[in-house]
């Protein structure tokens, strides 16, 4: 009994090693005054990632110099394993990102939706994922969620 007990905790433990190990880092722009940036930020770290928040007065900037277009920006812009990541955009598709590595800059979802990671409210319809495409390209619709 205690032979099993004693296998059992260091599998467990195994387990929360190995998710320690897969967290995922990241570094989120954000700008000093807004609250749903920090919503965003808890929300993926309660999904595993390891987030750093830098607040800053030069979010457009951030966005601009990463590629985001202007009338694609959302309220916050990330850095996650070579991508920008631009507002509130749901954890299944950021992964969708880290695991596909399509040959873009990244992804956004415009603006600030209710309903989304961080924002209060309620969904009211599905949420439109674009590319962020290097080279100044149109953006295209990445997911739906």
């Amino acid at each position: 009994m205690l032979r099993i007990l004693m296998m059992t905790t260091l599998l467990l433990a195994g387990g929360v090693a190995a998710k320690a190990e897969e967290a995922v880092e990241a570094t989120l722009y954000k700008n000093p005054q807004c609250g749903c940036c920090e919503g965003y930020a808890d929300y993926l770290r309660e999904n595993g990632f390891e987030v750093e928040v830098k607040p800053t007065n030069d979010l457009t900037r951030i966005s601009r110099e990463a590629g985001v277009p202007k009338d694609f920006q959302g309220c916050h812009t990330m850095f996650v394993d070579g991508y920008v990541v631009d507002g509130h955009v749901p954890v299944a598709t950021v992964r969708k990102l880290l695991s596909e590595r399509p040959d873009i800059a990244g992804v956004t979802l415009p603006g600030m939706p209710l309903g989304s990671p961080g924002m209060g409210g309620e969904k009211t319809g599905p949420f439109t994922v674009y590319t962020v495409r290097k080279g100044g390209k149109p953006p295209t619709v990445f997911a739906t969620e």
